[in-house]
Parts: structure tokens; sequence; C-alpha cells
């Protein structure tokens, strides 16, 4: 039996002191659509365009329960601009696994950026960035992701424990369909302390000081043998000073 432990959730009147305090928040679901000035019904627009995402090519365990789409934009204050369609690149420092070699990914469907939310989303994970760091320009790649069980077993962080090499990670979950598994890991990068907590509810938001603290995503299974499950997230990365690989 695999054991869901419920996450830690902060009041989102303590968003910034806790970010501050432990390198990491989690946000209830209805806290989210409160911060996004309750514009709920275009929240809930936005999974759709988790139907339709290519297979990732680059996945080197061979594969096949990746689906995802990428796209760069560039944050200053309320202003939100989408960069010109580019590479995903890490380092090997950040990812053993995948870094080193550009990733050219499909860009996000033009329907999802379309939708009014969408730059509210961008900007109001900016002011936290902001808020950790400075006001400056944000530069943010969006990863849309599916993790599936097409080959029995998926893998939301076949690389492990990392970093990803930017200042502020936003991981939004949007759904988890017929799985077990998915248990989400947070600790210290420089020290033994950590947390281990299951995202279970739909726009619920795990904010990551990426600087701090290191993470990944035990792998899910069916929870049904045989029938297909998979579990959709929208990951924010924001960065000083340009994207990765400039």
């Amino acid at each position: 039996m695999i054991r869901a432990f419920a996450p830690p959730l902060t009041p989102l009147s303590q968003l910034s002191i806790a970010l501050y305090r432990s390198g990491f928040v989690l946000l209830s679901a209805s806290d989210v659509r409160a911060w996004l000035s309750g514009a709920a019904a275009e929240l809930d627009a936005l999974p759709a365009g988790w139907n339709d995402l290519p297979a990732d090519a680059y996945l080197k365990d061979g594969g096949h329960y990746r689906r995802r789409r990428h796209s760069c934009f560039v944050v200053e204050g309320d202003r939100v601009t989408l960069a010109p369609h580019r590479a995903h690149w890490q380092p090997l420092e950040y990812n053993a696994l995948h870094g080193g070699m550009q990733r050219w990914f499909e860009p996000l469907a033009p329907a999802t950026v379309a939708v009014p939310i969408w730059n509210v989303l961008l900007s109001r994970v900016g002011q936290i960035a902001s808020t950790l760091r400075g006001p400056q320009p944000w530069f943010v790649e969006a990863h849309a992701f599916r993790i599936d069980t097409t080959d029995g077993i998926g893998r939301p962080t076949p690389e492990g424990a990392h970093r990803d090499g930017v200042d502020l990670v936003a991981v939004f979950m949007l759904e988890r369909h017929g799985i077990k598994g998915g248990e989400s890991r947070v600790f210290e990068a420089d020290g033994p302390n950590g947390q281990r907590f299951t995202l279970l509810e739909p726009w619920s938001l795990l904010l990551l000081d990426d600087m701090r603290v290191v993470h990944e995503t035990t792998p899910i299974q069916p929870r049904v043998p045989g029938e297909m499950g998979w579990r959709d997230t929208l990951v924010l990365t924001y960065r000083r000073g340009g994207f990765q690989g400039d």
C-alpha cells in the first residue's frame, strides 16, 4: 500500500515569511484561487490543453511515460511577454540525466496562453520571485507536463532529487487520474531536513526557493492494474539575468 501524506499547507497570509524561513511553501487550491482574484472559471479552462501534449522524445531511460510542451516568457511587474521559442537547456550540474543537451519541445498551445488568467498567473508568481530576490525582469520557462502509466510506471522526475538552476520554481497540480504514488519530496540543499507529501487537490501549489532546496516526485502507478492513469502539472521556473543557455 502506498500512503498519501497530507501536504503541510501554509495560509496565504503567511506565504512570504514561510518561504523565507523554510525555502518552500504549499498553498491550498482555495488560497490559490483567492490569490488570483477569484478567476476560478478561467483557471478551470486551462487544463484542457493538457489533453494535447506531444510525447517527450528525449527520455534517456527509454520510457514513453512523459508528454510535454514548453514556452518562455519575460515577466516585468504586470507585463508578460512571450519570448521567441527556444530549446530547454540545463547544465549537467542540475540535471545529470538530461543536462547538457538542447531539448526542443513544441510550444504551449495558443489557446492556453490566450486565456486571460495566464498572464495574471505568471505575473503573480513573478511578484513572489521579486519578494524573494528583489524586483527585476524574470525569465520564465513554462512546462506543461503529463506523466502517465503507459509503461506501467511513470516517473515525474527521472533525474532524481535536483535543483533546476533558477531562483523560484512553482508547481501547480492540475489533475491526478487513476494513479497511486507521485509523492513530492523537498529537502534542504545543505542540510538533513526534508518533507514528504502528496499533492492531491487540483490547483494546489508548491513554491520552491531553488537556491535552498532540492526536490523530486516519486513514480506513479495505475490504481487499477492495466488501466491508464496520469498526473498533470504546470511547472513555472523564474530566473534572474536571462534564460539558462544564453
